[in-house]
């Protein structure tokens, strides 16, 4: 997947367990685990305005674009 969440190190910068993060959050523990394991296909504005809040980050902080190999390699060949 091109964009890579990474929850669990702004986690660890935070000291705060994903458990923490759901109850403060309002989220359940399993659909967080879900964005923390990159498994997520979409996040709802609110959901990561909320995240955003309880950690005081910014979106750009969680989330990082990272081109997959093979669809820059077809880009290049267009």
């Amino acid at each position: 997947m091109a964009i890579a969440v990474k929850l669990d190190d702004m986690l660890h910068d935070r000291r705060m367990t994903l458990t923490e993060l759901a109850e403060r959050v309002d989220i359940t523990l399993a659909n967080l685990s879900i964005l923390k394991t990159g498994k997520a296909r979409a996040i709802r504005f609110s959901t990561l305005e909320a995240i955003c809040a309880a950690l005081s980050c910014q979106p750009g902080d969680l989330l990082e674009f990272q081109p997959d190999t093979d669809a820059a390699e077809q880009s290049r060949a267009a």
